[in-house]
């Protein structure tokens, strides 16, 4: 019986490993053999979870094809990855990833790091912060105080509680975009909206167009459900959308969706503007592709002086081209499980029917605690909060990575969760690896990538400030050394360190 669970192709294993910059060779060292480099290649590629583990891997004679490498180089890389703990074979079954025994499983997302772990770890990795007290427990007890009529019912509600879908809608038409309850239904989280969405729109095999880069978690969501991702890179520099791009791509592969963040993009932080998001709207509607933006980023405006542009929904009121989803993850707290989606009436009520085989619902407390901040002008308080919070950690971040890391480049973005920053020439898959040694938790470009994309990129995040933004960037600095020296095996563990 195969013990493998998924498969990776040859030419697929084979762009990413090529896409991987070298380790660099410490002064004095040699260039490791042909077979070193392959099997080193294909544990971090496990070790970042881009390989899941109990995933099949080509046969060898087949990977020396695509890779143009002898059989021998490959045989002895999988032998080498054997002893390793890293791979697993069976005659007649293959041979397919695992981890040694005693290691975490790797993560596919950016899941955050368990509460003990943070004493010794300094997770960059979820774009994520603390609550904004005290509107948190207000909005809590505010639910509390409405919720002994909704105890007399059965509490499914796979629409939503409605006087939220009235809430949210009433939000969109104070925005300029006329909406009606009936054009909202209420999900558990955007995570569960894109869910959702993916499920009624893209069946397994269908296209996704979806920026180049973007945000991890939804990729890996959309390589779940089956989804052929399409990148569509972003214009030079990453600060901007391409619509020459997009046009070429809605026109020629005609995917059935396209993915994108226009408010505070993640992970680059960039913002579209009125014009791209008006030709982004026009040139979906051509190709008969439905465009799912993202706006979960949309109230963390970091610049007092930046004016910002009307939402792309705006640019299709009806709903018919546009679903819009948001939540309340990212602007208000990332336990507050509270997304929505914005569409036409006849999609909403499509993905209401869709939701029967899936969650059921959203729970009723949390909808009656956002409910409440949204009515009682609390949820603009708690926003405010949030924006001081997030952009004090953006400067002090800025500042400790352009002190202890003068050579890394990135644009500081005038909104959102996230600073995009390209390395100075060193493997993000690398850094990510040399940081797990050092205390430093941070995610490499290539989980914002297809194929193996970004890999010269990490992305930091704003839920760090002070002393901590400062002990975060050193210890980045260390990984860097790490990376540049060629240095393989172990470090000191990192000292202990509680903000």
């Amino acid at each position: 019986m195969a013990q493998w669970t998924s498969a990776v192709g040859p030419a697929q294993l084979a762009r990413q490993l090529q896409a991987q910059q070298p380790r660099p060779a410490g002064p004095g060292a040699r260039k490791p053999p042909a077979y070193r480099a392959l099997a080193d290649g294909i544990r971090l590629l496990v070790l970042e979870g881009r390989v899941p583990v109990a995933a099949r891997l080509p046969a060898e004679r087949e990977l020396a094809l695509a890779l143009t490498v002898s059989r021998t180089t490959v045989a002895a890389a999988y032998e080498a990855l054997r002893s390793e703990g890293f791979l697993e074979s069976r005659r007649g079954a293959g041979s397919w990833t695992a981890v040694p025994a005693g290691n975490p499983l790797p993560a596919r997302g950016l899941e955050p790091l368990p509460p003990e772990a943070l004493g010794s770890m300094i997770d960059l990795g979820c774009a994520a912060l603390p609550a904004p007290e005290p509107w948190l427990t207000r909005g809590v007890q505010g639910a509390l105080e409405e919720l002994p009529p909704y105890a007399h019912t059965h509490g499914d509600y796979p629409a939503g509680l409605p006087a939220l879908r009235q809430m949210l809608a009433d939000r969109y038409t104070a925005r300029g975009i006329p909406t009606m309850p009936e054009q909202i239904m209420v999900t558990t989280g955007a995570m569960g909206a894109m869910d959702a969405i993916c499920h009624l729109f893209a069946g397994r095999g269908e296209r996704i167009a979806v920026e180049s880069p973007s945000y991890a978690n939804i990729l890996q969501l959309m390589r779940e459900a089956g989804a052929r991702l399409v990148p569509v890179a972003m214009s030079e520099g990453l600060g901007s959308w391409d619509l020459g791009r997009w046009r070429q791509v809605l026109r020629d592969a005609a995917p059935r969706l396209a993915y994108v963040v226009a408010d505070f993009h993640n992970p680059t932080g960039a913002l579209a503007d009125e014009d791209q998001r008006r030709q982004l709207v026009d040139a979906a509607r051509s190709a008969g592709t439905v465009l799912v933006v993202d706006e979960t980023m949309t109230e963390l405006r970091l610049d007092d002086d930046l004016e910002m542009p009307r939402p792309v929904c705006a640019f299709d009121p009806a709903g018919s081209t546009v679903l819009t989803v948001g939540s309340a993850s990212k602007a208000f707290w990332a336990g507050m499980r509270i997304g929505w989606v914005r569409a036409a009436p006849d999609v909403v009520r499509s993905l209401v029917a869709a939701r029967a085989y899936a969650d059921l619902g959203t729970p009723v407390l949390e909808q009656l605690g956002v409910n409440w901040l949204m009515g009682t002008g609390g949820w603009e308080e708690a926003v405010k909060l949030r924006r001081e919070q997030a952009r004090e950690n953006r400067d002090a971040l800025v500042a400790a990575v352009r002190r202890e890391l003068p050579e890394w480049e990135f644009a500081v973005p005038k909104g959102g969760l996230t600073l995009w920053v390209r390395t100075g020439g060193l493997s993000g898959s690398r850094l990510a690896e040399a940081g797990e040694r050092v205390g430093v938790r941070v995610p490499s470009g290539p989980r914002f990538g297809v194929d193996g994309a970004f890999e010269g990129f990490v992305r930091l995040p704003f839920t760090v400030g002070g002393p901590v933004a400062d002990e975060a960037a050193a210890r980045l600095a260390a990984a860097a050394r790490l990376v540049e020296s060629g240095a393989g095996g172990g470090t000191e563990p990192p000292r202990s360190f509680v903000a």
